[in-house]
């Protein structure tokens, strides 16, 4: 089971020339079909507060260009987009698409980031959520959510996920702590992590990349670096099985916490 993450420099509120970059991305990765791909958060346009100019309805263009892609290159594919709900409330969201190109799960940013003023623009969501790949149960979080393991404790209660994704804009000053807590998050989840940041910079951060696969005993097995390209490796769940029957510490969590 192959898991791909596509890291690159975002162009400010240019969807266009991000959906070019991600179609020539996936080009060149050439990825298995039935990969699992992910790109960072609010990849067609970075992480911008200007809801008015970039948010979405259901179905928008980027919507459309995830599932085109999906199709189109035989691969599970998940995103960051910024969608404006019928409520007329901006979310910033993780869309998931399958290879026959249906939206198979949407997750909504339970943390937006207060010090950058996101929760000011967006919406925040109320649950943690998980979709089925190949036989995988997978939850995606999004950036500064990486902070809260309560969030995925929750999560790791009721679901059991084989894998967490986190796609973020995680600031390159902050690097060391991005690192660490995508570790944090396998270790105590028993889970494999792949974490999807974006380098390059926009009008107000600078990002460090360094897109990360972590096994479910807290060890990098791939890095993306500072560079544009892809990180990618291949799961073996049936190792993670094994470790989980033989350290069964998932059977004891209590949650919520007494």
């Amino acid at each position: 089971m192959n898991v791909i993450g596509l890291q690159f420099d975002i162009e400010w509120e240019n969807k266009r020339a991000n959906f070019a970059t991600v179609r020539r991305l996936l080009e060149q990765a050439k990825p298995e079909r039935d990969s699992l791909v992910a790109l960072p958060e609010m990849f067609a346009s970075g992480f911008s507060m200007n809801t008015v100019a970039i948010a979405e309805a259901r179905g928008g263009e980027t919507e459309v260009f995830l599932a085109q892609v999906a199709k189109e290159f035989g691969v599970t594919i998940i995103g960051g987009v910024a969608v404006r709900d019928r409520d007329a409330q901006a979310r910033n969201e993780a869309l998931v698409f399958s290879s026959s190109g249906e939206l198979i799960c949407c997750y909504d940013k339970q943390r937006p980031f207060t010090p950058g003023a996101e929760d000011q623009h967006y919406a925040a969501g109320g649950k943690g959520a998980v979709f089925d790949w190949q036989g995988c149960t997978v939850s995606p979080f999004i950036c500064y959510d990486l902070r809260f393991p309560e969030l995925f404790r929750a999560v790791a209660a009721k679901y059991r996920p084989e894998l967490f994704l986190v796609i973020a804009n995680f600031p390159a000053k902050r690097l060391s702590h991005w690192i660490q807590l995508l570790r944090a998050r396998a270790i105590e989840n028993q889970a494999y992590v792949l974490g999807v940041n974006r380098i390059g910079a926009d009008p107000f951060y600078t990002y460090g990349g360094h897109s990360l696969v972590v096994d479910p005993l807290g060890e990098i097995v791939a890095n993306a670096g500072e560079n544009e390209g892809v990180v990618r490796a291949a799961l073996d769940l049936e190792n993670l099985a094994k470790y989980r029957t033989g350290l069964p510490f998932l059977d004891d969590l209590k949650w919520p916490p007494s």
